[in-house]
């Protein structure tokens, strides 16, 4: 299989960076997000949070990692969010055709070994199912002494193709 020839776009998004900040429209955005809601989503590039959602700047915290998957890292950040900044509801959203389903963590931990010579400390996070894995981490989440509020965690699946999402 060929690769096709890469080209780095940072030097173009620079430049777009340099007219957008000229006119910067974002200055009075608070810090705090006005809706005091969380978002942990997938990295997924056919995902907008903030489209998908209806939310505008400000309004929510938006965190993304590969999969929207529920690691340690994410419930720091979550906890952070929540005692920190006034955040008193999370929604955990998935995605169908998502890339993380199917990854068997022990065969991808042990390919990255044999080839660098190194284990990670970090799981992957695969699972076989989204509808599933989303119930885990809202029920993970919902078991956290670490968050202060519980009372408004729900999992949701976007479907890719649709637009749509389902409550899991």
């Amino acid at each position: 299989m060929d690769t096709p020839e890469f080209t780095p776009h940072a030097d173009e998004l620079i430049g777009h960076n340099t007219r957008f900040a000229a006119d910067f429209p974002d200055a009075d955005v608070p810090g705090r997000p006005t809706r005091n809601l969380a978002v942990v989503t997938c990295m997924d590039c056919r995902l907008d949070p903030r489209e998908m959602l209806g939310l505008a700047k400000g309004e929510a915290h938006i965190m993304r990692n590969a999969g929207g998957v529920l690691t340690d890292d994410m419930v720091r950040s979550l906890v952070m969010s929540q005692r920190a900044l006034g955040t008193r509801e999370v929604m955990i959203v998935h995605h169908t055709r998502c890339g993380m389903e199917g990854v068997d963590d022990e065969d991808f931990t042990d390919h990255l070994e044999q080839e660098t010579g190194a284990r990670p400390e970090w799981t992957p996070g695969g699972f076989a199912d989204v509808v599933a894995d989303v119930r885990d981490a809202v029920r993970r989440l919902k078991e956290s002494p670490f968050l202060l509020h519980k009372d408004h965690i729900r999992g949701f699946v976007y479907d890719v193709d649709t637009g749509r999402l389902v409550e899991a």
